[in-house]
């Protein structure tokens, strides 16, 4: 029996084992009926806060009514937040990767985030030895301010006793936090300014989804953003529930498959922020959510309409191992957006240590992920590279809840594939209205500059009277149904028309080695105006986060103007070609300095506007300034052809920005940008 089946048969069994633990207290004892407890445990809860004096809890009176009667209570004042994603920290044997691991905390401290997820394996062996380094060095970082919401990962599951985990995260664990019951310690929340933060054990999605809807139905009307995190998810480079619980899973065990489409379409109605460990490698992707399974999800009168979809982010590394890519996209359901590996094997050269930050102020987002190198592959080895590490910043985006987006995908699509929709490389949008009628649209531009990536030579398996499998085919149907998109003219797949091949051992079924070009989430959001504005304020974002890198699946660095993809990775069993990048490609992981290929925004602003007296600004430092300087603002509409070969303009301009107003449509101005920017109307 394979040992993901066993995981399986463990997960199920272990549910049974806390589903019949006695109600809500799982048998921790009460600190209270025990005053010469050593160290008491903090009280979980099945419901709401009881702490009044906990961050994040608000008091309540007896009968359930805030403060006196006849009395408004403000609601708590809220500030921005960050929140750090803190990867695999295993280290090998007895110990934790105690490098990797404070470099990764210390730029958290310089990023001023306030509370740290650890995403799960914390430890390798989970040993008491690993579990006292590990909170050796969070200590340090929740003494100087830092809350921690630590979550069990499988190594923890495998190797670690349940009563050593909560004797040992009892004290980073937060008093206030709300427990499922039944599982206290391993699922539970906390809200903190506005975001509800949601913590799942390994592989115990399917188990809590259910919890999770009543946590979110309970405070969805007093939080704007959803973080949910877990040390796997649905979908993965190496791992992923939706092939080990599904297309591998055992005949009868159906808690995922019955909820499949409700999860997904739960959590892109509720725009959730998915985060977890498990992969050793880092990839941000959008797990696409079914249509038509819950009505409500969006409405005409709700303005502007976000894709059904929610963003997943594989948070990296901390540990001294990396994993190789092994299935690469699961395109049926999955767009990959940014994805970086680093093996120290097989040609690459480093490690990676990771470290993504979420920044929550109202209903803003931004997200900046950072990598630093190193090649410590052990304690013993010393800090080296960690002492001082180069931190680089490699993927990042800015959004809001008021929100427009589109799938950009990278122009490498054959010629004469059939579009399907969505198989698009052009930078245009439909119209996005703002709150205060300001309209926005990107009209032209085209992704020439991507990233590319390869996955490994796997297989999947199946056992007869085990596996939901019950043939080779049916496998193969399990794979395609949930996984992979099945090819055909009208239904093409970018990365293979044959993404699944039946292996000469009729248990078996290869999943071919092949090549994946990048896609970009782009999306223009609304923020409210400020003195400084007289509209609302437009946010586009992803257009800059990819260069033009290439690499294996084990991370070693290619050429993409150069190398080859791989045998069969073209949706007409071609391999894909190297590509001419623009001469603004830089081909790094640092997008600091990026460039984005050239697009065209549209901002059409109401008709109580006076063109006379305002332009459109970008902000820049904090500070708003014009596009363009009153001389070098073209009275001409957007033509045709103007990206290749922009009109004249008077002399002085060629330095600025190539922006014009179209006086035919009223109050309309159109720019040209190469980048992600924050723009919106001032006074002249």
């Amino acid at each position: 029996m394979t040992t993901m089946k066993m995981k399986i048969l463990a997960a199920s069994v272990v549910a049974a084992l806390l589903g019949g633990c006695g109600g809500g207290d799982n048998n921790v004892q009460n600190p209270a009926s025990n005053p010469q407890a050593a160290n008491p445990l903090p009280e979980p809860s099945g419901g709401k806060d009881e702490d009044p004096g906990s961050p994040g809890s608000e008091p309540e009176t007896p009968d359930g009514d805030s403060g006196t009667p006849g009395s408004e209570v403000e609601p708590p004042k809220r500030h921005a937040l960050k929140i750090g994603i803190l990867p695999d920290t295993q280290g090998g044997g007895e110990n934790v990767s105690i490098h990797p691991m404070e470099a990764v905390l210390a730029k958290f401290q310089e990023q001023g985030v306030n509370i740290v997820i650890p995403v799960g394996d914390l430890t390798d062996n989970g040993s008491t030895r690993e579990l006292e380094q590990w909170t050796t060095i969070a200590s340090k970082y929740r003494d100087r301010g830092m809350e921690f919401l630590p979550l069990m990962g499988n190594h923890e599951d495998s190797f670690a006793y349940m009563v050593e985990w909560v004797e040992s995260m009892k004290d980073y664990i937060p008093k206030d936090a709300v427990h499922m019951n039944g599982a206290q310690y391993l699922d539970y929340y906390v809200v903190r300014d506005g975001v509800l933060i949601v913590v799942l054990k390994y592989y115990h999605l399917p188990l809590a989804f259910q919890w999770i809807k009543q946590v979110v139905a309970e405070h969805r009307d007093n939080v704007e953003h959803i973080v949910i995190a877990s040390h796997d998810g649905l979908v993965g480079p190496k791992y992923g529930e939706v092939r080990e619980m599904i297309i591998e899973g055992t005949k009868g065990d159906d808690r995922l498959l019955d909820q499949w489409d409700d999860i997904r379409a739960f959590f892109s109605k509720h725009d959730v922020v998915w985060v977890q460990g498990h992969e050793h490698m880092y990839q941000r992707s959008v797990i696409k959510a079914p249509l038509g399974i819950d009505a409500t999800s969006w409405r005409a009168s709700d303005r502007n309409y976000r894709l059904p979809q929610f963003t997943q982010i594989v948070s990296g590394n901390a540990s001294y191992k990396g994993y190789e890519s092994r299935f690469g996209e699961g395109e049926l359901i999955q767009s990959v957006i940014q994805q970086k590996m680093a093996t120290l094997s097989n040609g690459s050269r480093a490690f990676d240590a990771n470290a993504t930050v979420l920044s929550f102020d109202g209903p803003r987002l931004d997200m900046e992920a950072y990598f630093a190198e190193h090649t410590i592959e052990n304690n013993e080895q010393g800090a080296k590279e960690l002492e001082n590490p180069q931190w680089h910043l490699f993927d990042k985006f800015s959004r809001t809840t008021d929100r427009c987006e589109r799938i950009v995908y990278p122009n490498s699509i054959p010629a004469g594939t059939r579009p399907v929709m969505v198989l698009d490389p052009q930078y245009w949008t439909n119209t996005c209205t703002a709150k205060d009628g300001s309209q926005a649209r990107l009209i032209a531009g085209v992704n020439n500059t991507f990233n590319r990536m390869e996955s490994t030579n796997r297989s999947l398996s199946w056992t007869p009277g085990f596996s939901r499998a019950e043939s080779q085919g049916d496998l193969m149907r399990l794979a395609y149904q949930f996984l992979f998109q099945y090819h055909e003219s009208w239904t093409p797949n970018l990365n293979g028309r044959n993404r699944l091949v039946p292996n000469a051992d009729q248990f078996e079924v290869d999943v071919p080695a092949t090549t994946t070009d990048m896609k970009e989430h782009v999306t223009l959001s609304w923020l409210d105006g400020t003195a400084e504005t007289v509209s609302n304020i437009l946010l586009v974002s992803g257009t800059q986060q990819q260069t033009g890198t290439f690499s294996s699946a084990y991370g070693a660095p290619k050429d993409i103007e150069v190398d080859a993809g791989l045998p069969g990775s073209q949706p007409d069993g071609t391999a894909k070609t190297p590509v001419q990048l623009p001469a603004s490609a830089t081909k790094k992981w640092d997008i600091s300095d990026a460039v984005a290929d050239s697009y065209v925004l549209q901002f059409t602003a109401t008709n109580t506007v006076n063109a006379s007296k305002h332009t459109l600004a970008r902000k820049i430092g904090g500070k708003w300034k014009p596009l363009v300087d009153e001389e070098c603002l073209l009275d001409v509409p957007f033509g045709e052809g103007m990206l290749q070969t922009p009109p004249a303009r008077p002399a002085g301009c060629e330095s600025q920005p190539l922006v014009g107003y179209d006086n035919s449509y009223g109050n309309r101005w159109w720019a040209v940008f190469d980048g992600d920017v924050e723009v919106a109307l001032v006074r002249r």
